[in-house]
């Protein structure tokens, strides 16, 4: 393993610490030797598989590739595999004020086991700490992928690539000019599964100019279902590839649960074949310019501007 390059030397006093890591080296290592205030911990190319937990605030990871794709953390844990969902995540993120920038978080369990209904959850990243911003960054699973947990989260320029719930939980996230990519599952497939819990919590995902895209011959897809009676979602000036369902929405279990009732989904500006304003489902919005405006991403987060 080769050694970790603490450059803590002509620093300001202001700066952050940077470590380096080498390929063939470890990020947690570099994670655990970082000052208990944080550090900007740049990647060389390469493939990294192990477990990464952030549990220290102000920590930025930065893949030092030429693309996303060059600087890969990837492991394969499963909720059946690792003792539930919340557990199998190949990068963990508790902190606040994370930033991730120009890397691929990786979760391959199904390539080497077969997706099945029960224990076969297996996330790329779970984030619980607040303020996480997201740059240039792939999220690649399957059943899901992101687990926008909770805090506030803002997702940039990434590509999120999954089919079941594959991003879900219960933040306040905001992707911008993000794509969302289905993949293979017979029985068709799910964006979102948020899981807004009450109407007084302070929480939804918000996608801004997105685009929907699936596999070749992926259909029957839908824009998200409430894992909770309270989820919301809203999409804005998003393209909608032809595998999104008419209706876009639909409730957790058809015919057991009715929280349709109670969640809020909306959309705006939707463009794209999977666009089908007049079919979606009754209990969703069609917003107008003005509402549309209220989910800005400074309005939305209250002050906080990740830009």
């Amino acid at each position: 393993m080769r050694v970790l390059a603490l450059l803590l030397c002509a620093l300001p006093l202001f700066a952050q610490p940077v470590i380096k890591v080498s390929a063939g080296g470890s990020i947690q290592k570099a994670l655990d030797e970082a000052p208990s205030t944080g550090a900007l911990i740049n990647i060389e190319a390469g493939t990294y598989r192990e477990v990464v937990s952030v549990n220290k605030p102000n920590i930025t990871l930065r893949g030092l590739g030429v693309q996303n794709s060059d600087t890969v953390i990837v492991f394969d844990k499963s909720a059946g595999t690792a003792g539930g969902t919340s557990k199998s995540a190949t990068v963990n993120i508790t902190a606040d004020n994370f930033t991730g920038e120009n890397l691929t978080f990786s979760n391959d369990f199904n390539r080497t086991h077969e997706q099945v209904q029960a224990g076969s959850q297996a996330l790329a990243v779970a984030v619980t700490g607040s303020k996480a911003i997201f740059r240039n960054m792939r999220f690649l699973g399957n059943q899901d992928t992101v687990y926008a947990a909770k805090g506030t989260q803002y997702f940039t320029h990434c590509y999120i690539e999954g089919n079941v719930d594959f991003i879900f939980g219960d933040a306040k996230a905001f992707f911008d000019h993000c794509e969302l990519h289905n993949t293979p599952h017979k029985a068709g497939g799910y964006v979102t599964a948020q899981s807004k819990n009450s109407p007084d919590q302070d929480s939804a995902y918000i996608f801004d100019h997105c685009r929907l895209t699936a596999e070749p011959g992926q259909t029957r897809v839908y824009l998200g279902r409430p894992w909770r009676p309270y989820a919301a979602v809203i999409f804005l000036n998003t393209e909608m590839g032809p595998h999104i369902e008419a209706a876009g929405w639909r409730e957790w279990h058809a015919g057991e649960t009715k929280s349709l009732e109670t969640a809020y989904y909306a959309e705006y500006n939707s463009t794209g074949p999977g666009a089908n304003a007049a079919k979606r489902d009754a209990h969703s919005h069609q917003l107008t310019a003005a509402e549309a405006a209220k989910y800005e991403v400074k309005t939305f987060f209250q002050g906080w501007d990740p830009r």
